[in-house]
């Protein structure tokens, strides 16, 4: 039986930013680090001098570039978790058992990363269903987590538990893949005799943990504060509240203006975040060096270096302005991807995961930052603006990581589909630039 406890309690507001600790390991030990891996090592079949041999995959019929395939499930996933959004925030402000939705999606999610135990190129299709749920499972979830923030805490206290909510989800997966980095890499240490069992096993350490963590928050966490009956308007309540932000959009050119260079700039930027490791694994020649250490120290590496980025943008923010400091770093992303084109040794590899990680955290911040502080001064529901502003850039997800993948297949090489995203970054420049510098 949950505890009651009155708002603003500081055991209330710890229990509920402890679900960044239990969550977090999903986006860090699935979407980033070893499922990538073990996707190339289940798909990239090389020859004795480690050359690849064939990167395809036959899925429905079909022969997939195994990058191209991945791409399109996940772009498949973040549609669906656009399409839902607006469903689950409309429910989320009504209904009385808030914290049920809540446990729903998070045991779908965890549930689906155990399911990833069994995945094999034999039953293809389960393994892609059980990444495809455990992406809606954690992206739905946090509809429903980030929802009960007014609940809990007044708005004074907000900031600083959000802070504290990502500092524990950082801890937290960051402490879970060292400890899944050891097994995997000394798997005899713990009596394992197949090296790939540690990794299977990660991935039901993951779901593990993610249920386990998540029950000190339930147990804290009201059930949810019913505000009326839940009706077909209250329903699609959110896609009406998308609908009335799309109208006044036409009337605010530089809020209109900024985000659409947002739109398209950000589909490159997540589409990077999310590829980056299948570059690492298909495209370098990692030598006698261990790909798998290799590339996750180059995700931890990214993961420290974008608190620093984050903190010099703020500056350079401070100093220069938003929208100019915005051009910089796209321009900074271009040359990333054309440097990227060129890269083949893990050095290189290396330099690049830091600058991405510099550019990563500054340009997340300072965008959600920038489109704050661009919203109406009379602007009464913000929380509509920025369900707006999360279902525009998942819908940019979709449209990156599809392009990704479609080119990806066409010409065999995942090098051309980051040259590619240059274009994103180049159209999203052309229209900072158009960005009035005062309210129009």
């Amino acid at each position: 039986m949950s505890k009651s406890l009155p708002k603003g309690h500081k055991k209330l507001l710890n229990a509920w930013a402890f679900y960044d600790w239990a969550n977090s390991v999903y986006n860090l030990t699935i979407s980033s680090a070893i499922f990538p891996i073990f996707w190339g090592a289940l798909t990239i079949v090389r020859d004795d001098e480690d050359n690849i041999i064939s990167d395809t995959v036959r899925f429905l019929g079909i022969d997939f570039n195994n990058d191209s395939l991945i791409s399109y499930v996940t772009a498949l996933a973040f549609l669906t978790v656009s399409l839902i959004s607006p469903l689950l925030s409309g429910i989320a402000d009504y209904v009385g058992n808030k914290k049920n939705f809540l446990k729903f999606f998070c045991y779908l999610g965890a549930v689906s990363c155990i399911g990833l135990y069994w995945f094999s190129l034999e039953d293809l299709w389960f393994g892609l269903l059980c990444y495809y749920l455990a992406l809606i499972g954690f992206w739905a979830s946090l509809v429903f987590y980030n929802s009960y923030l007014p609940d809990i805490a007044y708005p004074e206290q907000q900031d600083a538990i959000s802070a504290k909510g990502y500092s524990l989800g950082y801890i937290g997966s960051v402490l879970l893949l060292i400890i899944n980095l050891i097994m995997i890499l000394k798997y005899e240490w713990f009596g394992f005799e197949d090296e790939g069992f540690p990794t299977r096993l990660s991935f039901v350490m993951v779901g593990v943990w993610w249920i386990v963590f998540s029950q000190y928050t339930y147990y804290y966490l009201p059930k949810g504060n019913k505000k009326a009956e839940l009706t077909k308007s209250v329903v699609f309540n959110g896609f009406k509240e998308l609908k009335m932000i799309w109208n006044a959009l036409k009337s605010d050119l530089r809020l209109r203006r900024y985000l659409t260079a947002f739109f398209v700039y950000s589909m490159a930027v997540q589409t990077i975040m999310l590829i980056a490791t299948y570059f690492g694994i298909e495209e370098l020649d990692w030598g006698e060096q261990n790909a798998t250490t290799g590339l996750i120290i180059s995700i931890l590496l990214i993961q420290l270096v974008a608190v620093l980025g984050a903190f010099l943008t703020s500056k350079a923010s401070a100093k220069f302005g938003n929208i100019k400091t915005i051009i910089v770093i796209n321009f900074i992303w271009i040359a990333i991807c054309i440097y990227a084109y060129t890269i083949t040794t893990p050095m290189q590899f290396y330099i690049a995961a830091a600058i991405v990680g510099m550019v990563m955290g500054g340009i997340q911040a300072l965008s959600r930052s920038t489109y704050s502080k661009f919203l109406p001064k009379d602007a009464v529901d913000t929380t509509s603006y920025f369900s707006f502003y999360d279902v525009s850039e998942k819908i940019g997800i979709v449209i990156g990581m599809f392009s990704y993948g479609l080119i990806a297949q066409l010409t065999g090489s995942i090098r051309y589909s980051i040259l590619f995203l240059i274009l994103f970054f180049a159209v999203g420049l052309i229209l900072l630039f158009r960005v009035p510098k005062q309210e129009v």
